[in-house]
């Protein structure tokens, strides 16, 4: 379940990141509310996850979804620039991000009766 808080943390931090250039430096109030909401529900999923997942593995991969996919959501909807670079590197930051999470290995917990 604390992946599952990682990835829904991680979701909402791209939506306040989104949600601050929409603001255009909170002079907007809806957007800004969004963001603001944002932040809050991100930073409940992210501070949930933590409890079971390691601060560094889980703090690496919660900023790098939020950081790819804000630069995916930043060229195809708000006309940032993109290059074959920009992509190459994003996917290597997506494989990293997967890498992290496969080698963050805890044996589970045996029950006894």
């Amino acid at each position: 379940m604390a992946w599952i808080y990682l990835l829904m943390g991680a979701v909402f931090e791209i939506g306040w990141a989104v949600g601050l250039k929409l603001s255009e430096g909170f002079t907007h109030p809806l957007y800004s509310l969004m963001t603001i909401v944002c932040i809050v529900i991100s930073f409940t999923f992210f501070t949930k996850a933590l409890r079971k997942i390691e601060i560094g593995t889980g703090y690496a991969i919660f900023t790098g979804i939020g950081a790819a996919g804000t630069a995916l959501i930043g060229m195809t909807f708000l006309g940032d620039s993109g290059s074959a670079g920009k992509v190459f590197f994003i996917a290597l930051l997506i494989i990293g991000v997967i890498g992290l999470k496969f080698s963050d290995y805890t044996p589970q917990e045996t029950q006894t009766e």
